[in-house]
């Protein structure tokens, strides 16, 4: 097995976790099974109770896994399906030593960071890196691992220790470093500055860590003679520095590390010359020049809570790029706070009131998240009902599902009390309840998680169309509240359409896609389509979305329902993604880790 280690310096947000996924799909580009690793220093056992503020979306694994964002990064670009343990945090592995000291396996001894925490990291690696994930059987031959954080961070100390000596244990024939850095350029002097990245590299080494290779993030390429001085100052070789600069999307990003040769330097490390071939990359840079040439707008309002950061959406972003460009559609997302919608927010604020009800109404489609707490619901549940009463394509995603059948109960039944229990535990219409499957004490993997099978009780719908006509399909999934099976009847009867369910037969008591058959596209799914997303193989619901809003539904569904195959023919590529804000979003550091900008928009 050969280990790729990538670390941050100087500040975070420098797009470690898309530089790794990139070193990855260059690698399985050059013939090599790859699988990848991230590691998060946090106290946490997993990202399930942070809030997206604190660390932007989590990503849901197949099973049930609540991970940073990045294995999103790693899954999106390998195609690949890692596992709970593929996200190692501090919590994990001191939760792990302590089962242990507490079983008696250390027989008496004192439990010390050094050795028991540090050889419960290295063991931890060296057995997931051989879980295949592609798959095929047999382990993979490269393992990506990427080091959350920045060195000299306080809580990384104890895994800096332990990939020091996970060095040596593997040999120097099996382990290249590559840190990520930071080369600024400042406005007042117009010069590449290289200091930052020689203290970051004096610190690394004075961890005990030597970089094979470096990567300089900086908004144009390195000139020559800032390369000599960061190879004189650092001892890499002046070939083994690789600038990454600002692109268009990051689906250059490969494009760049291949030109400079980046896959060579780390084979040459790892000794695997004679092994890996040329990267066949022929689809990837088809892919990155179609995407930016794209012109046709489509807008999508997505209603949310937690606007003010994109990274708390990411997987979505994703999923609607993947989609629009499939139809050839430049993507521009209208973000719209969802409490801005509501009329206490008429009366308190009435430009921001003005402002989100103009997103809404000018956007082609309308796009309601998954999220928790009633913050903002009112505000989704008016969205949901405009795009309802107006023939505006809707797609709505776990919370987004259930808030559309709260609209429905409380507009077309008649029944204005109808709520969620959730939001409302006494409410005498509980159109949404509290699902065993989860505890209402505990919060940390405690909701129903990861992959699930949804059965297609009607086939004559656009959802089961979308998807190929299969009749059944499955999804990953993250929630604690279901549509009330008790109400399903009511609502049907009223013309609201339980297309998908979670058993074969009328028993099933779980309702995972909803439908209106005489709109345009009104569909909400319990489940979360957009983990699944990937370049070349978009979500079909989020193609759905997309193809509605540019009037093309037709086509979409005779092409998906004909071939069984989402949009065969089309263009999968990724594409340029502009923000229009009700509010102004607020990122921190400046831009999502794993945003690059030109200065025209932000590009994922």
């Amino acid at each position: 097995m050969k280990y790729v280690l990538v670390t941050g310096g100087v500040v975070s947000g420098l797009g470690k976790g898309v530089t790794a996924s990139s070193i990855g799909l260059l690698l399985k580009a050059c013939g090599l099974r790859v699988t990848s690793i991230k590691i998060d220093p946090y106290l946490n056992t997993d990202a399930g109770t942070m809030s997206p503020f604190e660390h932007g979306e989590v990503f849901v694994l197949d099973d049930g896994g609540e991970v940073d964002l990045d294995l999103g990064n790693y899954e999106r670009f390998l195609d690949t399906k890692l596992t709970r343990d593929h996200n190692i945090t501090t919590g994990k592995i001191y939760q792990s030593v302590i089962d242990k000291e507490r079983r008696g396996d250390y027989l008496g001894k004192t439990v010390q960071v050094v050795p028991h925490i540090t050889d419960a990291i290295q063991e931890w690696i060296e057995r997931v890196a051989m879980i295949p994930v592609d798959g095929k059987s047999g382990s993979p031959d490269v393992c990506v691992i990427e080091l959350g954080g920045t060195i000299g961070d306080i809580e990384s100390m104890p895994f800096i220790e332990a990939l020091g000596q996970f060095s040596y244990r593997v040999g120097t024939e099996n382990f290249c470093l590559i840190h990520v850095s930071l080369v600024p350029v400042l406005n007042v002097v117009g010069e590449q500055k290289t200091k930052p990245t020689q203290h970051s590299v004096r610190q690394l080494r004075g961890l005990g860590l030597t970089p094979h290779i470096l990567t300089c993030r900086s908004t144009t390429a390195l000139e020559e003679n800032v390369k000599v001085k960061v190879s004189q100052f650092c001892h890499v070789p002046a070939e083994n520095i690789i600038t990454l600069y600002d692109v268009p999307n990051i689906w250059h990003i490969p494009l760049l590390l291949r030109d400079q040769k980046a896959h060579e330097a780390i084979l040459k490390v790892l000794n695997l010359l004679g092994k890996a071939g040329k990267p066949e990359l022929d689809e990837w840079i088809s892919r990155a020049e179609k995407c930016d040439k794209l012109h046709e707008p489509v807008h999508i309002a997505m209603v949310g809570k937690y606007t003010g950061l994109s990274d708390s959406y990411l997987s979505v972003l994703k999923a609607l790029v993947h989609a629009s460009v499939s139809h050839g559609k430049k993507l521009f997302v209208d973000w719209v706070p969802a409490s801005d919608l509501e009329d206490a927010t008429k009366k308190e604020n009435p430009d921001a009131y003005k402002a989100a009800w103009k997103l809404l109404k000018g956007a082609d489609g309308v796009l309601v998240p998954g999220g928790f707490g009633d913050r903002g619901v009112q505000g989704k549940i008016l969205a949901a009902k405009y795009a309802r009463e107006n023939r505006k394509p809707f797609l709505g995603i776990c919370l987004g599902m259930q808030i559309a059948v709260i609209d429905f109960a409380r507009s077309v039944l008649g029944l204005k009390d109808a709520n969620s229990t959730e939001f409302d535990p006494n409410t005498k219409n509980p159109c949404v309840i509290f699902m065993p499957e989860g505890s209402k004490t505990h919060m940390g993997g405690t909701m129903r998680l990861g992959s699930r099978r949804t059965y297609f009780h009607v086939l004559d719908c656009k959802s089961a169309k979308l998807y190929g006509n299969r009749s059944f399909i499955d999804e990953r999934h993250r929630h604690r509240y279901e549509v009330n099976p008790d109400m399903v009847g009511r609502l049907e009867k009223a013309g609201l359409s339980f297309t998908g369910k979670d058993g074969k037969d009328e028993t099933s008591r779980r309702m995972e896609i909803v439908e209106l058959p005489n709109h345009p596209y009104f569909v909400g799914v319990q489940f979360h389509p957009e983990f699944k997303s990937r370049p070349g193989k978009p979500s079909p619901l989020f193609l759905g979305l997309i193809a509605a809003a540019c009037g093309e539904l037709d086509v979409a569904l005779h092409s998906c329902g004909s071939q069984r195959t989402v949009l065969n023919g089309l263009v999968n590529c990724p594409m340029k993604l502009k923000y229009r804000n009700a509010t102004p979003a607020k990122c921190t550091n400046g831009l999502p880790d794993g945003v690059y900008s030109n200065g025209n928009g932000i590009y994922l």
